[in-house]
């Protein structure tokens, strides 16, 4: 009797384990072929990886949906369980397709992070926005597949959004007010800023109430959205990347001028070269004042980046006065006589 029993039960589930192997060598093989694609000198910029790459990992669980739906109707099972594992099939497909909408929209703003001239950063507020209009939708159609009126729903939601408008005004004036500093194109990541209020540092992330700036010191400085949209921001980065960097020098008067500034640009390109390669500008020196013991003058380089300057000075200030000291180039320093007067 036990036999009999077994056997039957290989007839019943001989099928089913069939379509469910199946689906996993099928969904398993489409896998494979993907990441593939991706990992072949395929253009990471085009349309088409964009759209293979948020297929990445989902083939599987669409041919095990696939194999679950045959599955249900191989199978003689009460209608109760087979609408249940429908409505779990169905929510299963939706959401691996919001899944992919929610990554190609990411991978699109990616897409045209990079082909823009004037670069709209892609920030965690963003993904975050997108994922919660993404998977808001889905949701909703899978509510309204299993029957559930959605319309309730939606008026519940605008009732009760007043009222959390009214209590969230901060977190929302913070939200509204990063939508507008990245919309506006006021910041991008990897700006240098500073603003009317102090605070400054390299823009790292824009979130959902704060922008957060690592500073010189490598220290996090956290700033709330609506203080920075009401400040004035200055942005070292904007128009282009690199800055102007001046020391001030002075030699004695007695110093040839052109040789002054002959030791002066050639140091300059010297470590510029050495610190920061990428800058093609050349230095220039502009002699500008007869002071009470020296001729003062600037020497302005370029940097291609706000935090280059520092070294670029540090090193340029020992290099300048080895040279001079070289090259018999006096820097004066004030001297004061003091002549008393005996009767």
């Amino acid at each position: 009797m036990a036999t009999i029993s077994f056997e039957h039960l290989l007839d019943i589930l001989f099928v089913p384990i069939c379509i469910q192997i199946g689906a996993l060598i099928v969904g398993s093989f489409l896998s494979r072929l993907i990441n593939r694609y991706l990992q072949s000198n395929v253009n990471r910029d085009s349309w088409q990886y964009i759209f293979v790459n948020a297929l990445k990992g989902l083939p599987i669980s669409w041919c095990s949906g696939v194999g679950l739906y045959w599955t249900i109707n191989s199978l003689s099972i009460p209608e109760t369980i087979s609408r249940l594992l429908s409505y779990l099939l169905f929510a299963v497909i939706i959401f691996t397709l919001t899944r992919v909408i929610a990554r190609t929209l990411s991978g699109m703003i990616d897409f045209y992070t990079m082909r823009s001239d004037q670069n709209m950063p892609k920030t965690s507020l963003l993904n975050n926005l997108i994922n919660i209009l993404v998977y808001s939708m889905g949701a909703l159609i899978v509510l309204q597949y299993c029957g559930i009126s959605v319309a309730p729903i939606l008026t519940a939601l605008g009732v009760g959004g007043m009222a959390v408008a009214l209590g969230l005004q901060d977190t929302l004036a913070n939200i509204f007010a990063g939508l507008h500093l990245i919309l506006s194109k006021q910041l991008r990541l990897n700006d240098y800023i500073k603003l009317s209020t102090g605070e400054e540092g390299r823009v790292s992330d824009i979130t959902w109430r704060f922008t957060t700036l690592q500073s010189v010191s490598n220290n996090v400085v956290v700033v709330p959205n609506q203080s920075i949209s009401k400040a004035i921001i200055t942005n070292y980065s904007m128009p282009l990347q690199d800055i102007t960097v001046s020391v001030a020098i002075g030699v004695s008067y007695d110093s040839d001028l052109d040789k002054v500034e002959a030791v002066c640009i050639r140091t300059a390109k010297e470590i510029l070269s050495k610190l920061d390669p990428e800058v093609k500008a050349e230095p220039v020196v502009r002699f500008n004042l007869f002071a009470d013991s020296s001729i003062n003058f600037n020497v302005i380089m370029h940097v291609s980046e706000f935090t280059n300057q520092y070294i670029v000075k540090h090193e340029f200030i020992k290099a300048i006065t080895k040279e001079f000291r070289k090259e018999n180039i006096e820097i004066p320093f004030p001297v004061r006589t003091i002549i008393n007067n005996k009767e």
